[in-house]
C-alpha cells in the first residue's frame, strides 16, 4: 500500500511540476505583447507631435 501511495505521489508531483513549467511559458508572450503595445503608443505620440509641428510650419508659410 505504501509503495502504491509513493508511486501516486511521485506521479502527482511530476505532473504538477510539468504544469507549472507550462504556465510560465505564456508570461514571455504576454511581456512581448505589452512591450509592443508600449512601442506602438510611443510611436503614435511621436507621429502626432511631428504632424502637428509640420502642419503649424505649413500654416506659417501661407
Amino acid at each position: 500500500m505504501n509503495r502504491l501511495l509513493a508511486l501516486l505521489l511521485t506521479f502527482y508531483l511530476g505532473l504538477d511540476t510539468r504544469v507549472r513549467v507550462r504556465d510560465e511559458k505564456g508570461s514571455v508572450t504576454t511581456e512581448h505583447v505589452l512591450w509592443a503595445v508600449a512601442v506602438i503608443a510611443i510611436v503614435g505620440i511621436v507621429v502626432a507631435a511631428v504632424r502637428a509641428y509640420v502642419e503649424t510650419q505649413a500654416a506659417n508659410i501661407r
